[in-house]
């Protein structure tokens, strides 16, 4: 039997998908899809083949994005079906049950689409650069870094997103002093951008013979990373310096006996960037050059928005009182973010890349101040 709540979740369920569905214009994004179907269709299409890779690139942003509401009003369909189902035949308390289970998932996936569709910034879109730099206290604070890309990696993958690990500088006795990925995927950046901020370990320390409490730091830093084309910005030769150097980390005899490694810093802002993944030092520089130009750009919007709290290298002061999330192993467990009030105890499955609820919980927060539309649910 069909509890009457049940019956009025499902309908706020179709109301929801409903507004989605309009909120996120996906009828005009059907009619964009097909005319850009139609101009990679041409015979010249790739002769340019730049302006051809953007082409597709919002072509297939666009399909994903469509394509996932359509299939989730599909599964809304069917769960009116199987409402209809359970009306008809009270007695099948096992069709019952499904149709709660089916209906909770429902639910679930409604609130992840909703907040996708907050992402409507003009780089959200894009790829994300994310790096970390270990805080004071040497080992302890090099060991947190490397599980921090640990999870982030994984957390990435969980979204289909695709990762590549662009520098990395090992810590002097264990972990990372500091790394750069790349994560891609649909909003990537939109998504990863949550994390931007100060995050504090306290743990029995695996390093202390006299297993006392240490307190670790580290910054996350997120950027996305635009094209040439995005911005207007010419960097001339005379505010760069250019240093190559032998790659540090795995990668074969040609990448660690050749100096393919490049560092690029911007003398005018201290601004400095490595690359070091590819065999190439032409390919470093050319990587290297884009995300510094993303840095600059991300630090000219962070002057123009400077209530907003990032860290870029030596900016703010990594310790008590910047920390966006504390995760806590001892003498109990608790992740907690600071600036939404999320949290939970189950500190391993965070650590293996389970951060939607924190993404997710700072974006509802966030963004009806950085939007100007919000999804409106009528009466």
């Amino acid at each position: 039997m069909i509890l009457p709540e049940d019956k009025t979740r499902l309908q706020g369920l179709i109301k929801r998908t409903d507004h989605l569905w309009k909120f996120l214009e996906c009828d005009e994004k059907k009619k964009k899809i097909a005319e850009l179907e139609e101009a990679m269709s041409s015979p010249s299409f790739w002769d340019d083949q730049d302006t051809a890779r953007k082409v597709g690139s919002e072509n297939n942003r666009l399909k994903q994005t469509v394509s996932k509401v359509e299939d989730f009003r599909a599964q809304v369909e069917d769960v009116e079906a199987l409402c209809e189902l359970c009306e008809e035949d009270e007695g099948d308390e096992e069709m019952s049950k499904e149709f709660v289970d089916t209906l909770e998932s429902a639910l679930s996936q409604v609130e992840d689409l909703e907040v996708a569709s907050f992402l409507n910034e003009p780089f959200d879109a894009r790829p994300a650069l994310l790096s970390i730099h270990a805080g004071a206290g040497g080992t302890e604070s090099c060991d947190w870094a490397d599980m921090l890309m640990r999870m982030y990696v994984r957390w990435a993958e969980r979204r289909g997103f695709s990762v590549e690990l662009q520098d990395l500088q090992p810590g002097e006795e264990a972990g990372i002093s500091r790394c750069s990925i790349r994560i891609e995927g649909l909003n990537a950046y939109g998504y990863a951008k949550a994390e931007r901020g100060v995050h504090r370990l306290v743990r029995i320390s695996p390093f202390d013979s006299n297993k006392r409490r240490h307190t670790s730091f580290c910054s996350v830093d997120v950027i996305a990373e635009v094209e040439d084309d995005d911005v207007e910005m010419d960097i001339p030769d005379d505010d760069l310096r250019v240093d190559t150097y032998r790659s540090s980390g795995k990668g074969g005899q040609h990448v660690n006996k050749t100096d393919s490694a490049v560092r690029l810093t911007h003398l005018p802002t201290n601004i400095a960037v490595q690359c070091q993944n590819e065999r190439s030092q032409l390919k470093n520089r050319q990587t290297a050059m884009r995300v510094l130009k993303s840095r600059l750009y991300e630090k000219q919007q962070d002057e123009k928005r400077a209530e907003m709290e990032k860290f870029y290298g030596a900016k703010g002061e990594m310790g008590w009182g910047n920390q966006i999330r504390s995760y806590v192993f001892q003498p109990y467990q608790m992740v907690k973010d600071l600036r939404t009030g999320v949290e939970t105890s189950g500190v391993q499955a965070v650590m293996d890349g389970d951060l939607d609820n924190f993404v997710n919980g700072w974006l509802r927060a966030g963004c009806p101040r950085q939007r100007n539309k919000e999804i409106q649910i009528d009466d």
